[in-house]
Order: C-alpha cells, then structure tokens, then sequence
C-alpha cells in the first residue's frame, strides 16, 4: 500500500524520489564536462607552472591568482567522478563517495574560485586608484592572510557535508545524492546554499563595482585624437567582456539554485518541477564550470594579456589615472604587474595623461 503524503516526513526524500528520476538524463551532459576537463587541467596545469615559477609570483595580484588556478585545478580533479556516476557506469560506493566527498570538492574549489576572482578584480581597481589608503591591502602578507582565510572560510562552510553521516539506503539506479542525506544533513546543505549564495552575492558587487570603476575612469579618456580613443574603446571592450562573462556564467546557476534546493527537502514538490529544476540546475552549472576550463595563463613569450576567461580581468590594456607619484614610475609599476609591453607604453602613457587633463 502506497502511504500518502500525509504519512512522510518533508525530508524523507528516498522514499519520496523512488518513483520520480530526475537525473535519467545526463548523458549529453557527459560530453561537455568530458571537454570541460581535458582543456580545464591541460590550462589550469600549465598556468599553475608558468605563476609558479615567475618572477612576479610574490606580487600581490599573483597571490590571488595562484590561489584562483589551484581552485580551479582541484575542481578539474574531482570532475572525472561526475562525468562516471553521470555515465551511469559507476559503482555503488563510487557514488557514495562521490556524494559525500567529490561533490562537495567540486562546490568548495567553485566558490574559492569565485571568491579569489573578487580579490584580483579589486586588486586591479586598486592599482588603477593608487590610493595610500589601500597600501596594506596590496601587501604581498595581506594576501597571503586573506587566502587563508577565504580557504578557511569554504572550508567551514562545506566540510559539514562530508563529515555528517548518511544512511544507509537499497542500491538502485539514478539515486541522487539527497536521498543519502538524514534530516540533519538535509538541513545542513539547505544552510550552506544560503552561505553560498551570500558568498556570491558579496563577490560579485566586488566584481561589478571594480570593473565598474574601471570602466567609469576609461569613459573619461574617451575624447582625443583617433590612437587615443581606439585605446580606450579596446580596453572597455576587454573589461566588458570579462564583465560579461561573469554575469552569464554564474548568475543563471545562483538563479536556479535556491528553488532546486527546495525540491531537495520536499519545499516544492511535484515530479515534473523537480525535473525541470533538476535539469536547470545542471546546465546552468556547466555553465558556471565553463570559466575554469578557459583559463588563460600568462605566458612569458605573451606578456600582453593575462587573461582568465570569465574569472579574471582582462589586462591587455591597463591604465593608470592621477594620483600617481611620479606617473611614469608608476605606470612602469603597473606595467611589471599587468604584463604590458614596453613597446605599449607610450601610447598608453598618453591615454593616461589625456584622462587626467579631461578630469581637471
């Protein structure tokens, strides 16, 4: 006899889900995280070696970045458990550890991502800002404290999720990871869905801010002569683009979220919705994985343009604006930082120097 819904407690998801699959699906799925991988740790490798061993990677800015790579690099690492399980050739206990261990790796090194990204957006603000005030927060110590405790801070967030027991369920086909959840655990996850998506919301006024400053500065170095202004229409494009970039890759996933977390503890319910939710979820994360497999690294033989696509500043054409003492020490100072050529320096010098007459 089929017990009715009055019978349930709301969190007693494996009973709920015997008859509604909503992970029946993922194969096409398999094929774009299978490329995700390849190139992600192919970039993420190379880009880790080339920061490690350059002369630059004790600056600040670096810092962040080296942490940015090696959260993207683990994510690569715990993404060859998902592509099996959603193979659907994995075994029982693979898929355990998948939902009690690789799962939560992949959600912790996506949100240290996001988080390291901020720092490198606010870092390139503030080299453009040149502000004394902000000296300690470019310090190369600073950066080294603040990306242990962002770790920290994920860390304390998501290991919960490993440490609290499951129980123990019958094998079955297409078992999703919130039916080896007891109520304790249940709660627990919905919480971390809200951390996180604080998390999120913080870094991406950070992000958007940061850039958005930027992009206010290049806007008063618009009028000049023909060279000028092409200079600062490519860097607007640039730092547009990142901006971009960010917005379409990880709002839809934070969007969709909340509401497939609520199916998850019997809030919504509804077979249908919980497919529909479910799929969401899983293309807006692609999405939102897609950054991490383009990373650009910043190569010796190619200092003009560091870029990390969709998680970093495009610094193809940093610019410097008043306050700087002298200019040109300092613009040759933002040029060891942002990789720009020597060769690049004039015409950019005079951008900056038309900016900080059209502001006075």
């Amino acid at each position: 006899m089929t017990p009715t819904s009055g019978q349930l407690p709301r969190t007693d998801v494996s009973n709920i889900s015997e008859d509604c699959r909503v992970n029946d699906q993922m194969l096409p799925f398999t094929f774009f995280y299978s490329l995700i991988f390849l190139i992600g740790m192919v970039g993420s490798m190379l880009a880790l070696w080339v920061f490690c061993y350059s002369r630059d990677a004790k600056k600040c800015i670096n810092v962040y970045l080296i942490n940015l790579l090696t959260a993207n690099f683990l994510l690569m690492l715990a993404l060859p458990f998902k592509i099996t399980i959603d193979l659907g050739v994995a075994s029982w206990n693979l898929k355990i550890f998948h939902c009690q261990v690789s799962a939560v790796l992949i959600y912790i090194n996506m949100y240290a991502s996001i988080i390291f990204l901020a720092f490198v957006s606010a870092d390139r603000y503030l080299q453009i800002a040149n502000s004394s005030r902000f000296f300690r927060i470019q310090d190369v110590g600073f950066a080294r404290m603040m990306s242990l405790v962002v770790w920290a801070l994920v860390l304390f967030i998501m290991v919960p999720n490993m440490a609290i027991p499951i129980k123990t369920i019958p094998e079955k086909p297409h078992v999703t990871c919130a039916e080896f959840k007891q109520v304790v655990g249940l709660h627990w996850h919905t919480l971390t869905n809200f951390l996180c998506m604080a998390v999120f919301l913080n870094a991406s006024a950070v992000v958007l801010l940061s850039n958005g400053f930027v992009l206010k500065r290049l806007w008063a170095g618009r009028r000049g002569n023909p060279e000028e202004q092409d200079g600062a229409r490519r860097a607007t494009r640039s730092i547009g683009t990142v901006t971009l970039a960010y917005i379409v890759c990880f709002v839809p996933y934070h969007l969709v979220r909340t509401p497939y977390t609520f199916t998850q503890n019997q809030v919504l319910s509804g077979c249908s919705l919980k497919r529909q939710l479910f799929l969401a979820k899983e293309s807006t994360l692609l999405l939102a994985w897609t950054p991490s497999s383009a990373s650009t690294c910043h190569t010796p033989s190619d200092r003009r343009s560091l870029r990390l696509f969709g998680q970093g500043e495009l610094a193809s054409h940093s610019i410097s604006f008043p306050g700087m003492d002298p200019l040109k020490a300092r613009w040759r100072k933002i040029c060891q930082i942002t990789g720009c050529f020597q060769n690049d320096t004039k015409r950019t010098f005079s951008l900056i120097q038309h900016a900080t007459h059209s502001q006075d």
